[in-house]
């Protein structure tokens, strides 16, 4: 029996065309490696459902849910009769310790999918700072590993400078009216997590 069929027989499932899989704003805690037919994946942008990729086989998604355990992003539905491997955090541990090789797979397609991903969204909609802003604290916060919801102010406010093209000025200003709203607090150089519903609201927007 070979590899593909024994990960199949452990990891594998079958779903019909036009199935939804997942839900953009539903919580996930599983990522899908596709090994035959096709999915959608939409995002809903300033009101209207666009398409942002359609994956075939050897693509994956879901892993956001792997990484940041956070909601999903993007809606998924498939496009004709899909298999796929499905694995929840543990199981995708113990298979990229196996093959090193499918984790290297996965951070190229994974940075080739957020610069295409990038560009496509500065062409949907009109950039929103305060938007982008919440959406960059939001992924740091989550993606510290630790259970403090505690950041350096100044390295994040220099941190999400850079990523987002925009002056450091306009970062600060948008981060104090945060503070004024009650979603962060401010104490010296440390900015603590206060109301993570209310800056999971302003992501939403964009």
């Amino acid at each position: 029996m070979g590899e593909k069929t024994l990960l199949f027989d452990y990891f594998g499932k079958t779903l019909e065309a036009g199935e939804l899989v997942c839900k953009e704003g539903d919580p996930g805690d599983t990522m899908y490696i596709i090994q035959q037919g096709k999915v959608k994946i939409t995002k809903h942008i300033g009101g209207k459902e666009h398409i942002l990729a359609v994956l075939g086989k050897g693509e994956f998604f879901g892993e956001m849910a792997l990484v940041t355990r956070i909601k999903r992003t993007a809606t998924v539905i498939t496009l004709s009769t899909v298999e796929v491997l499905e694995f929840d955090r543990r199981g995708f541990i113990d298979l990229i310790k196996k093959n090193a090789q499918i984790a290297l797979n996965i951070i190229d397609k994974l940075c080739r999918r957020l610069h295409n991903a990038n560009l496509k969204l500065q062409h949907l909609v009109p950039r929103y700072d305060k938007g982008l802003i919440a959406l960059s604290l939001y992924y740091a916060y989550k993606g510290q590993g630790t259970e403090l919801d505690e950041l350096k102010l100044d390295d994040t406010l220099e941190e999400i400078s850079i990523d987002l093209d925009l002056p450091k000025q306009r970062v600060t200003e948008i981060i104090n009216e945060f503070e004024k709203q009650g979603i962060v607090l401010i104490k010296g150089d440390q900015m603590i997590l206060h109301d993570e519903s209310k800056l999971y609201a302003i992501t939403e927007r964009i």
